[in-house]
């Protein structure tokens, strides 16, 4: 089937594509089809830029696999969720940004896919910065993925989460995991490290 009979937005995304994100993507798909393993996305130019145009595709694909039209024809379903799970699948495997961590984190949630949420939050410790991190949890409104990213934000270093006390846009986000490290995981060094910051914003009256 031609991407064209997917719909114009997503033949419109897919024609967007640059031909280096187009043929990674060609090729992770005819590895999923075929069932070998998948060509490593490494391999490719993949950067900031292919984490925007998989994002996107994903989203129009999620998008117009609600119509009517797609609903109604079970081969055209099944090729645009194999495109899908091809875009999820290398985005999973790639990315670092809070937003696309977000997107995918939703779909999960909407299929009630509880696996691949605990597969992504695996990822989150081992790929992502505690400021993506925390970022997720400034962004999102879901409390399943605040209490994810929370929940990671807790295990990193002590000295990981305290940089982000010094960002206004993260200090409380830093404190309540820095809290959570306290009393959870009985850390010494994060409850003194909370007290330190507690009696410098004391002294300077915030």
């Amino acid at each position: 089937m031609m991407i064209k009979d997917f719909g114009e937005r997503i033949a419109s995304v897919w024609e967007g594509l640059r031909p280096v994100t187009r043929d990674m993507l060609v090729r992770a798909l005819k590895s999923g089809l075929t069932g070998s393993q998948p060509s490593k996305p490494a391999k490719f130019s993949y950067d900031a830029h292919a984490d925007w145009e998989l994002s996107r595709l994903l989203s129009a694909i999620d998008e117009q696999s609600k119509s009517a039209e797609i609903r109604n024809d079970s081969g055209k379903l099944d090729e645009l969720m194999q495109l899908a799970d091809t875009c999820a699948r290398v985005l999973e495997s790639q990315t670092g940004s809070a937003e696309v961590f977000i997107q995918l984190a939703q779909r999960a949630l909407r299929e009630h896919n509880y696996k691949k949420l605990d597969e992504l939050a695996d990822r989150l410790s081992a790929r992502f910065s505690a400021g993506e991190i925390a970022e997720i949890i400034r962004q999102t409104d879901s409390p399943q993925i605040r209490a994810i990213a929370y929940e990671t934000l807790a295990t990193l270093p002590v000295s990981s989460v305290a940089l982000l006390l010094g960002d206004s846009l993260y200090a409380d986000i830093a404190a309540a995991a820095l809290e959570q490290k306290a009393f959870e995981y009985e850390s010494d060094e994060a409850r003194e490290t909370l007290e330190q910051f507690d009696a410098d914003s004391f002294r300077r009256g915030d």
